[in-house]
């Protein structure tokens, strides 16, 4: 398949991601919805997690097998570990950094200003730092877990259309693409919560960028993947998602508990986690 095809491929896989963004503008929805709607974003990542998790462990469980038949060495065991583990730390770890350097940028806004009568300098500041509301840059985190994830779907797509695998390529774009579009609302879920005013509501350029973070790497990832295969990559790529996505988790669930309602958390894991299972269900038939 030329390249040109393989990056219309990668495009229709990533652009229903945006299927799901419009939610974030939901007028004022009821403290049941949101709970739900955090709850299902949680499932949905929860899934993912588990995914991501498999696929990259293939590779040192295939060289972990090769060691005990006899057939490979330590070697390959040590080096693809050692990815693993970088990975998963950088995406963990470096989220975990972000936070706190926002939080020390915050702390120091708020000692500059202090209280008193708000000052034209202040009201700027504020306004400009309207897109950094808690919810967004967590919807944010989000986005860059996903897109680090749909990066290594997006090989997968490029290396079966460049082996000349049609059907198998087809029939992962509509699965990816139906991943995306769930992985749409699990970006979102935070900022449809937080929309209770017109102020609140993100802009749709906001949203547009979150779309591209977010479903953008499938088509990258397409046109690499197209070039040449590279499994190191590839564990390197879903890790740095594992690990962002661990901690996202953390922080929504951390949302999550705030309402104290236990029934909406379990009943929107339950169909987070089922929506993800069943649209892996379709990349399941392609034999992948």
């Amino acid at each position: 398949m030329s390249l040109s095809r393989t990056l219309l491929l990668g495009f229709i896989a990533g652009v229903t991601i945006l299927l799901g963004l419009p939610l974030a503008r939901l007028r004022r929805p009821v403290p049941g919805l949101r709970v739900f709607l955090n709850a299902t974003a949680v499932g949905v990542l929860v899934f993912l997690v588990w995914d991501v998790f498999s696929a990259a462990w293939e590779p040192i469980d295939a060289a972990l097998t090769a060691v005990h038949e006899g057939n490979g060495g330590l070697g390959p065991v040590a080096g693809y570990g050692a990815l693993f583990t970088a990975g998963l730390a950088v995406g963990l770890l470096g989220l975990v950094g972000y936070e706190a350097w926002m939080r020390r940028r915050d702390a120091t806004a708020r000692h500059r200003f202090g209280p008193g009568a708000m000052a034209a300098e202040e009201l700027t500041a504020r306004r400009a730092g309207a897109g950094t509301s808690p919810a967004r840059r967590l919807a944010l985190l989000i986005a860059v877990g996903i897109g680090l994830h749909n990066f290594a779907e997006g090989l997968a797509i490029g290396q079966s259309a460049a082996s000349g695998e049609i059907a198998l390529a087809t029939l992962l774009v509509v699965g990816f693409g139906l991943h995306n579009a769930t992985e749409g609302f699990g970006i979102v879920a935070p900022l449809a919560a937080d929309a209770g005013t017109d102020t609140a509501r993100p802009s749709w350029a906001f949203l547009a960028a979150l779309g591209l973070i977010g479903g953008g790497p499938t088509f990258v990832g397409a046109a690499v993947g197209h070039g040449f295969t590279s499994e190191p990559v590839s564990v390197v790529f879903l890790t740095l998602a594992a690990g962002s996505i661990l901690y996202v988790i953390t922080q929504l669930i951390t949302v999550a508990a705030k309402a104290k309602r236990t029934d909406l958390l379990a009943y929107g894991l339950l169909a987070g986690l089922l929506a993800g299972f069943a649209t892996d269900a379709v990349i399941t038939v392609a034999g992948v």
